[in-house]
């Protein structure tokens, strides 16, 4: 099975959750993220792996989030799960309410 790292969506998350804020304040908070890395990550180059997990922590999602294979389901799910994740007005709760409901709507009934 292949595994396909979504760039696109990493982008975009990235660019929502930085907003107005300078690519060096963002890389800044990220920690150990130089403004370039981040730039290329924002214009849809695969970030090395360390880079990666520090911005899948950033964003506050899963690595899962971004990568798709032969035998992934549910890929609509996982993407708007990802973006609930990087909204930064939804608090905490609000957010893992509305995955519990999304989760239950995508459920299938066997």
């Amino acid at each position: 099975m292949s595994t396909q790292l979504n760039t696109m969506l990493l982008s975009s998350m990235i660019k929502s959750k930085r907003g107005a804020q300078g690519l060096r304040e963002t890389a800044k908070e990220i920690g150990n993220v130089s403004a370039s890395t981040l730039s290329r990550v924002e214009q849809g180059k695969v970030p090395d792996v360390d880079t990666f997990f520090k911005l899948c922590k950033w964003l506050n999602v899963s690595s899962d989030s971004f990568t798709s294979g032969d035998m992934k389901d549910n890929q609509e799910k996982t993407v708007i799960k990802a973006h609930l994740r990087a909204e930064k007005e939804l608090e905490p709760s609000t957010v893992n309410s509305l995955i519990t409901m999304i989760n239950l709507a995508y459920s299938k009934d066997d």
